[in-house]
């Protein structure tokens, strides 16, 4: 990004787009980003088993919120502390492109004595130390994702005002379009940017990206839905146009008035126990349900999945091989 249209994003929205990183810290390092990358690299080196020897971490506070740096500082030595490189080299940078303060840490996870920290159960741990942050600084307190919370905190209501909000744009969207082509423009319409491949995602205004998975709308149900309202308009054409050739057929003849009642009912009849009526009403209720967002209470993302974590085992086993 030019540093012209860097200037226009900050008059624009009165946020820092223009130098919007601020090291806050850094701990057993120095310098610039090349600097840096070479120290990380000397450091990982002294483990040979090590395929990822980066950990990032990214913690952002709720609208409104905010501390002061030091208390930043000190959010991510807990957060160093909590994935065992309090020890090892790692920086925090602050952010400011956003309205939501938010931090990185990028740590080392080879100490110094060549010892590797560990990242198994990274989404737990963190899941965790952000409960604990959130009363230590008087934060706007959340819940876990309910894979990690007891049986009866799983029971607790609990809200997230923008997939619930995504939830409601897709499936008014769904119930206004008939192809994936309306679909998108509309979506863009509202503010959203669709990525689509092997699935769907949605970045909002904010930049933050859902999965369309995770508020019960995968790509395959989206499609899904689009195919049934061709079909669905196809059949309702085609129940128009038999009802009209069976008036017209009636119209055409000289009847009395009661011949024309008997039609009339006749007509109904046909209408009525036609292979296309059937049909329609099937493919309207398929379509309601479909527009249902299913539960996505439980949703766990794919590598803490069952799938996920063979997958991750097996591949970590072929790089040993």
């Amino acid at each position: 990004m030019s540093e012209e249209k860097k200037q226009e994003l900050s008059l624009k929205d009165s946020l820092q787009h223009k130098n919007r990183a601020e090291v806050l810290s850094y701990n057993k390092c120095f310098g610039n980003l090349k600097e840096l990358a070479g120290q990380f690299l000397g450091v990982a080196k002294l483990s040979k088993r090590v395929e990822k020897p980066v950990f990032h971490f990214s913690l952002r506070l709720a609208p409104g919120e905010t501390l002061t740096n030091n208390q930043l500082i000190e959010v991510g030595r807990e957060c160093a502390k909590e994935f065992g490189v309090a020890d090892n080299q790692y920086i925090c940078v602050l952010h400011k492109d956003t309205k939501e303060q938010h931090i990185h840490i990028v740590a080392n996870r080879v100490g110094y004595n060549s010892k590797v920290a560990s990242d198994s159960n990274s989404y737990k741990r963190m899941a965790a130390l952000c409960r604990k942050l959130e009363k230590q600084y008087k934060l706007q307190e959340v819940l876990s994702p309910r894979a990690f919370l007891s049986p009866k905190d799983r029971l607790l209501p609990r809200q997230d005002q923008r997939k619930e909000k995504l939830k409601t744009d897709i499936r008014q969207t769904l119930e206004k379009v008939h192809s994936y082509v309306e679909f998108q423009q509309r979506m863009q319409a509202l503010g959203y940017k669709l990525i689509k491949g092997r699935g769907i995602s949605f970045i909002d205004d904010k930049k933050v990206k859902v999965k369309g998975s995770e508020v019960g709308f995968s790509l395959a149900k989206i499609e899904k839905v689009l195919a049934l309202k061709q079909e669905l308009a196809t059949k309702q054409a085609e129940q128009k146009i038999y009802e009209a050739a069976i008036q017209r057929d009636t119209k055409q003849q000289t009847l009395s008035p009661a011949q024309k009642m008997l039609c009339e009912t006749q007509r109904a009849a046909h209408v009525e126990h036609s292979l296309i009526v059937p049909v329609t009403k099937e493919l309207s209720s398929l379509l309601e349900q479909l527009l249902q967002p299913v539960d996505t209470s439980n949703y766990l993302p794919y590598e803490l999945t069952e799938e996920g974590i063979k997958r991750r085992k097996r591949k970590q086993k072929s790089h040993r091989i």
